[in-house]
């Protein structure tokens, strides 16, 4: 039987191994592949989470036993019908988009998985519609898949309005490959402030989910 080797690799790239967990874990069923192909078809970017990166937003839900959450960057609802899946029938989720025409693709499919009653999207800019729940807080998790020069100022908003023990979690961490490099591009130098804060600021015992965008997660800790 194969050893594993003594250097572990960081994430897996071997697309044999990729279609082999894609068979046995079954990450999209028609539901989200639905929603996938209207998003594009409605026009859309294609920049919504990977089949995985859905399931894990799922069982990570259902790990945490979160029953309020906050999404930021709600696209055509794939990830906010994946966090309520794992949210169970009494989960809520708070989900922010900036966009009139991603809001109204998003309100469909979250009306046709079901979910609609639980999601509540919020238009316009993050930055400051967030305020719009504060007094709903604390919350069991934040997902953040939004504006990543704003990346910094949503771990801040978490950090204040999560619940001691709540999920954070943020995708796209890697910086489109470019996170270890230096960079003047605002994104790559928010996202490079993001993971310095999370993994250090004290707030948070947080790791790095090495998947292929990078699933930053953090529990919050004081």
């Amino acid at each position: 039987m194969p050893s594993s080797p003594e250097e572990k690799g960081f994430g897996q790239a071997d697309p044999l191994l990729r279609r082999w967990a894609e068979k046995v874990f079954q990450p999209e069923d028609e539901v989200l592949r639905e929603i996938r192909e209207r998003s594009i078809r409605e026009g859309l970017p294609a920049i919504a989470v990977g089949n995985f990166d859905g399931l894990h937003l799922e069982v990570l839900a259902r790990a945490a036993g979160a029953l309020k959450a906050v999404e930021i960057g709600t696209l055509g609802g794939y990830s906010g019908v994946c966090l309520l899946r794992g949210m169970g029938p009494h989960g809520v989720l708070h989900t922010f988009e900036f966009s009139e025409k991603h809001a109204r693709v998003a309100g469909e499919s979250f009306h046709k998985a079901g979910v609609a009653a639980r999601a509540h999207i919020h238009l316009g800019p993050a930055a400051t519609t967030l305020r719009e729940i504060d007094a709903e807080a604390p919350f069991d998790l934040v997902f953040i898949d939004a504006d990543k020069v704003g990346y910094p100022a949503y771990l801040a908003w978490a950090a204040d309005h999560l619940r001691e023990g709540g999920l954070l979690l943020a995708d796209n961490a890697f910086g489109f490959g470019e996170i270890h490099r230096e960079s003047t591009d605002p994104g790559v130098v928010a996202l490079q402030k993001f993971n310095q804060e999370l993994a250090g600021g004290g707030r948070f015992r947080a790791t790095m989910l090495p998947t292929a965008e990078g699933l930053a997660m953090g529990v919050k800790v004081r």
